[in-house]
């Protein structure tokens, strides 16, 4: 199993980190160009919520993200911050008529439809995406 792991200050400007962080893997896997953009997307918005919503922008605090291909159609991005938590199931549905001219809350929404699995571990302050790269 193929792992790479990156740890970097929550700063917005790290973002790129896991951005080229998504290039290398999705090159060396020869993931198909749709498919990228689904991960890319996916990647950044967990990593956006990790360095604003969970650890608030504050540089002193950190962000993991790993990369780990699990077998031989299926890899992962686990992206983990130091903030306090939030319950996943709380966060109110960006699609509904009440929240669709709402500026924020479209980030979970992305990850959930743009990879095959979100889970959330450690009170929110962990999301792992699974990708299946052998369907693309």
């Amino acid at each position: 199993m193929e792992q790479r792991k990156l740890t970097f200050e929550s700063r917005p400007e790290n973002l790129i980190l896991a951005e080229k962080l998504v290039d290398e893997v999705c090159t060396i896997y020869k993931v198909s160009e749709d498919y990228y953009g689904n991960i890319l997307i996916a990647v950044t918005e967990a990593v956006n919520n990790a360095i604003n919503h969970g650890n608030k922008a504050d540089e002193k605090k950190q962000v993991d993200v790993v990369f780990e291909k699990i077998n031989l159609n299926t890899i992962t991005f686990t992206i983990r911050d130091q903030g306090p938590g939030f319950d996943p199931d709380s966060i109110p549905d960006p699609t509904a008529p009440e929240n669709i001219e709402k500026p924020n809350g479209r980030g979970i929404f992305l990850m959930k439809q743009l990879s095959d699995t979100v889970k959330f571990n450690d009170k929110g302050r962990e999301v792992v995406l699974f990708f299946n790269i052998g369907k693309n």
